[in-house]
């Protein structure tokens, strides 16, 4: 039987820091593909593109020269933008997966500005595979970026990330299968709940 193709979304979030709340997304970067659903095996990139936009919040606002020690965006370049929103959902529309690495950040950003990716299938490239039981010291990207001879430098960069991630993806795991296919085989995260929702649950 042929495998069945599907759309899997990697994308990934520069943020002025780590509260969703009181931080905000400066940067996204989303990398639609197709793969094959049973191996995980990649079959083409359909569709990539890069969003910057301008903080609105005064606290985003004050966090910012922080933040900008790690992605090195300089406000100058986000000043004045703002995301494509029509075409950020279409993206989310087509996807069967999203997939991120420490996925739960980059969704709970991302919530606050489309509370719509609560009902996408979310896949963490992080947490979904033992990355310390196959050896490596911890799951950070650049350790196992540097780890798969991939390469030794990360920009933190949402697309420069996403496009090694996809390299990373594509390399055969310690047990002779796709990463990607263990990511998937995880299964996906439980929804997201915001901290209100989990006090009034309380």
């Amino acid at each position: 039987m042929k495998s069945e193709k599907k759309l899997g979304l990697l994308l990934d979030v520069e943020t002025t820091g780590l509260a969703p709340k009181t931080d905000e997304v400066i940067e996204l970067a989303l990398k639609l593909f197709a793969y094959h659903s049973e191996t995980g095996e990649v079959v083409e990139v359909l569709e990539e593109d890069s969003f910057l936009r301008e903080p609105l919040s005064g606290s985003a606002r004050r966090n910012y020269e922080r933040a900008f020690r790690v992605h090195g965006i300089p406000y100058e370049a986000v000043k004045g933008k703002s995301f494509y929103d029509g075409k950020i959902k279409t993206y989310f529309h087509h996807a069967d997966a999203v997939l991120a690495h420490n996925a739960s950040f980059d969704r709970s950003f991302l919530y606050q500005l489309y509370p719509e990716v609560n009902e996408l299938k979310w896949f963490c490239t992080m947490r979904n595979v033992p990355w310390k039981q196959y050896g490596f010291s911890n799951g950070k990207l650049i350790t196992l970026l540097e780890a798969h001879g991939i390469t030794d430098y990360q920009t933190h960069r949402a697309m420069d990330d996403i496009t090694y991630l996809m390299e990373l993806l594509k390399k055969t795991s310690p047990k002779g299968n796709l990463y990607l296919q263990e990511v998937l085989e995880f299964g996906p995260m439980r929804k997201y709940q915001p901290a209100a929702s989990r006090a009034k649950l309380g």
